[in-house]
């Protein structure tokens, strides 16, 4: 994870998650119609199930799997899609919705296009295609005890000119 955009895409996703969380325990210690900030799940024993999920996508995001991306545009993608889906049929068809309702398609969407960045940042990045795990070399290459066992070697040779 060298990149920036990488890095603010989890931050994002992290922020949304635990945004998530706090709607789900609202809902389940308060009544059903107050929720958080007015948002209410909509299916409370999913949302506590997509908890979790999502954070063991989080887990292999990190670790710059695409299992991860692929589960959680998954997951989310068929918790938010048929919400946003039904606002926007409501929306086109010229109904009038209210302002709670307005602030659930706004999140259903970010819902939706998050894990959709998520997985087209992964399929774009190319450093994680350029500098793939080797086994082979990364034994040599990134091994701080051989730099160390170099150094004090070159300490103990006093050349002089």
């Amino acid at each position: 994870m060298k990149n920036f955009s990488t890095w603010m895409l989890l931050m994002f996703v992290l922020m949304f998650w635990a945004f998530r969380v706090l709607v789900a325990l609202f809902s389940s210690f308060g009544s059903e119609a107050e929720g958080f900030a007015g948002i209410v799940p909509f299916n409370s024993t999913m949302e506590i199930i997509l908890i979790f999920v999502v954070l063991l996508c989080v887990l292999l995001i990190i670790k710059r799997k695409i299992l991860g991306a692929v589960i959680y545009l998954i997951a989310y993608g068929s918790y938010f899609g048929m919400d946003a889906f039904n606002y926007i049929k409501i929306i086109i068809s010229g109904e009038v919705i209210s302002a709670q309702n307005m602030l659930g398609v706004f999140l259903s969407i970010i819902g939706i296009i998050l894990p959709i960045a998520v997985l087209l940042d992964m399929l774009m990045d190319k450093a994680r295609i350029a500098n793939p795990k080797d086994k082979k070399t990364d034994w040599f290459y990134q091994n701080e005890n051989f730099d160390r066992e170099f150094d004090e070697r070159a300490d103990r040779n006093n050349y002089r000119l």
